[in-house]
């Protein structure tokens, strides 16, 4: 189990980085033979990004339910898109099989949002929480003197 920080922390994170949320809705559940095979393909496509960094994947959380959310975050928005089009790597096959087998026929949904960031344009706070998120990728501080407040956060462009 992870280390439970019982204070509020913060994260600091130097340069910029790009969130990205993608995720899945199952809007026919008994199609399982629809579904499955999307829920399958996103673990193949994490291990591969792990096992090769230099594609850009910092790291992510992820929560399944009938609509699934993954955080990724990553090096850059170029990373992302180049592995997005590699013909190299599992997306591009996964993404090929979507369409074949699902498309626009209303089984499954699936989406992704897109966020550059960088320094002075994000905050977050974590209490009662293991090493999470942006907190996780960047330096874990003790939400403190400057880190205080959401707005102390967002101002913190300097180290």
């Amino acid at each position: 189990m992870s280390e439970i920080f019982k204070e509020r922390m913060t994260a600091d994170f130097d340069g910029e980085f790009v969130v990205f949320l993608i995720g899945m809705r199952i809007n026919k559940p008994w199609k399982v033979h629809k579904w499955l095979p999307i829920s399958m393909a996103m673990p193949k496509m994490i291990n591969e990004l792990y096992k090769t960094p230099e594609m850009g994947l910092i790291s992510h959380e992820s929560w399944f339910g009938r609509t699934s959310i993954m955080i990724q975050y990553w090096k850059s928005f170029e990373h992302l898109d180049q592995y997005a089009k590699s013909k190299d790597s599992a997306h591009l096959p996964a993404w090929r099989d979507f369409n074949l087998n699902v498309g626009s026929n209303g089984d499954v949904g699936i989406w992704h949002e897109t966020y550059l960031s960088k320094k002075g344009n994000y905050e977050a706070v974590y209490n009662n929480m293991p090493r999470f998120g942006l907190a996780k990728v960047g330096k874990h501080v003790s939400a403190t003197g400057k880190f205080s407040s959401a707005d102390g956060r967002m101002k913190n462009t300097t180290e």
